[in-house]
Formats: structure tokens, C-alpha cells, sequence
């Protein structure tokens, strides 16, 4: 970036050409962009996040049962899973199957056991352009 100089400068104020204002807000933009991609390096160093495999984003995109791919994903079985969670493996079943939403507490003991956010094992329902009336 080249050197900024002030049209007009106060006690209170600095007045910028519009040029420059717009070259520090894109420098601004830009640290912080990098500030951002430096800490998720260093929380994924220090496994406090994780990326996903493709295939596993895909099979969620493409509206597998969440809940399902994460066991899977963490190598669990149902009935692991679901005697980690302090919830019945039937009940499992009809979660991972769609025939039950799942309460809140049992999605919430089983984000504690699959380490991800409760959010995370909510499948999504909301209408697509597709799907709506």
C-alpha cells in the first residue's frame, strides 16, 4: 500500500481521499482475513476443531441422517453410541432412521459423546426450492 496522505487533520478528525480510506479498509479486510485462517490453523494444531472429509460433507449435503455419519465417522456403533449416550439403542435407531426427532436431551448427550455441536445433529428440514409448494 502506498504511503497515506491526510487531506485534513483536527483534534478530532483526519480527512482521507477516498482512494486511501478505501486502501485501509481493504488492508483491514485483509488482516483480519489472515488473523482469521492463522487461528483456525493453530485451533486445528491444537484439536480444538476439525475439517470434514468431502465424502462425509456430500453424504450430509445430501441428506443423510446426521447423526448416523457422525458415528460412523467416529468409528462407533450403534449400540456404542448409544450406551455412551445413556439412551436406548432402539431409540438410536428411530433417530438415525428419521422416526423420531430425537429430544433434546438425547441430542445432547449424543454431541457430548461425538464431540460436535447439537446443531450439528439436526437434519436439515427446511424446505428447498424443490421440496416447497
Amino acid at each position: 500500500m502506498n504511503a497515506i496522505t491526510p487531506l485534513d487533520i483536527t483534534a478530532d478528525t483526519v480527512t482521507l481521499a477516498r482512494a486511501d480510506y478505501d486502501a485501509l479498509l481493504t488492508e483491514l479486510e485483509e488482516a483480519r482475513d489472515i488473523a482469521t485462517v492463522r487461528q483456525f490453523n493453530a485451533d486445528l494444531a491444537a484439536d480444538r476443531t476439525e475439517t470434514l472429509p468431502w465424502e462425509m460433507a456430500r453424504t450430509l449435503l445430501d441428506g443423510a441422517n446426521p447423526v448416523r455419519v457422525w458415528r460412523e465417522h467416529r468409528g462407533m456403533t450403534a449400540r456404542a453410541l448409544a450406551a455412551a449416550a445413556g439412551i436406548a439403542p432402539g431409540y438410536l435407531s428411530e433417530i438415525e432412521t428419521g422416526k423420531k426427532p430425537g429430544s433434546a436431551a438425547a441430542l445432547k448427550a449424543l454431541a457430548t459423546v461425538l464431540r460436535v455441536d447439537m446443531e450439528d445433529l439436526v437434519p436439515d428440514s427446511a424446505p428447498t426450492a424443490d421440496t416447497a409448494g
